[in-house]
């Protein structure tokens, strides 16, 4: 027998919780299940059927992102809960944007010390997040790793997996003329907080303060959870009529829309034509942040934008309003490229 040998757990990785952490979250990852999963948790791999999701000539489209510096607050603050539906919706947001639909989801969670009641409750949210979308959590990755991340710290990614028939890729066929539909976004979403957190602390500010434009904690307001499009742009699509989307992440209004539009096309938008979301003006007035520059960071109230025909514009409107999301009709397509503004955020 060695004497005063060490074992793995002595390192820092305890592999009982991760075995314990898998258990947890088997429920919340079984109630994802969709047509086209094949297996459980559990496995070296996760296999999917395409044909049994509908498939017959599929065309696979994969996305990946994090959640960004919003889990410093959630760490900061305990609250963990909707960083799951940041995750997933940063993925699959980006999907529906080709046209996609998002069939599976793996998550990758990276921590210094595995505390499985926080990592659980950040991969139910996981699991709440892909219920809503229809895609199957089927698989995942938790990593236990001494000395690379402080106490209490941990790190997030996704991967996101959809499928198209061939030739229903978007964008396609973007013309002169054609209408922006903008949908409202549900706050800061995910993108800017590097920024979010500067100016609260040039605000003076903490997380359990009063968030002076809500009624809440500052910490609170701020990590209200990205908005899922995936099931009303889905609707969309398959209505007709719709030729491109762009997912407002970083970059804003300024860089993400023009990732849609061919060659030599531009747009015209007028920025009256939504209210800035509370969050947003507290952001500039306090930040003092000039009004290009929050378009150029934040969603500034716009997470999601259709590019659409015209003569299907009312009905489109119509339908994503009836499922819930606040339409805006923001403005067009034109000749020349570049993004135009007309008007100022209010």
């Amino acid at each position: 027998m060695t004497k005063n040998g060490i074992s793995y757990r002595d390192a820092g990785v305890d592999i009982d919780a991760g075995n314990a952490l898998v258990e947890r979250i088997k429920p919340a990852a079984a109630a994802t299940r969709r047509p086209g999963v094949m297996d459980a948790l559990g496995g070296f791999g996760a296999l999917f059927d395409l044909k049994a999701a509908g498939y017959d000539d599929p065309i696979l489209v994969a996305a990946t992102d994090g959640v960004g510096t919003k889990l410093r607050i959630g760490i900061d603050t305990g609250q963990l809960d909707g960083l799951g539906q940041d995750l997933v919706a940063m993925c699959v947001n980006d999907l529906v944007c080709q046209g996609a639909e998002p069939l599976f989801f793996l998550d990758y969670f990276a921590t210094g010390k595995l505390s499985v009641d926080e990592c659980a409750r950040v991969v139910e949210g996981i699991a709440r997040g892909c219920k809503a979308a229809g895609c199957a959590l089927i698989g995942g990755e938790t990593a236990e790793m001494p000395g690379m991340y402080h106490d209490g710290d941990f790190d997030l990614a996704g991967f996101a997996v959809g499928a198209m028939n061939r030739g229903a890729a978007l964008p396609s066929g973007v013309a002169e003329g054609d209408v922006l539909l903008g949908l409202g976004s549900d706050g800061v979403h995910s993108n800017g907080y590097s920024l979010v957190r500067k100016v609260a602390e040039r605000a003076g500010l903490g997380w359990a303060d009063q968030a002076p434009f809500a009624d809440a904690t500052l910490g609170e307001a701020l990590l209200v959870p990205t908005r899922l499009y995936v099931r009303p742009v889905l609707a969309a699509i398959r209505a007709g009529g719709v030729h491109g989307l762009a997912h407002i992440t970083g970059g804003g209004l300024t860089e993400n829309l023009p990732r849609i539009l061919p060659k030599g096309l531009g747009a015209d938008i007028d920025l009256g034509a939504w209210s800035l979301p509370p969050v947003f003006a507290w952001l500039a007035q306090a930040g003092g942040i000039e009004q290009a520059e929050m378009l150029k960071t934040f969603n500034s109230g716009i997470g999601m934008v259709l590019v659409v025909s015209p003569d299907r514009a009312d009905a489109l409107a119509a339908l994503l309003a009836e499922a819930g999301e606040s339409v805006h009709r923001i403005g067009h397509v034109t000749l020349g490229a570049g993004i135009r503004y007309s008007g100022r955020l209010a």
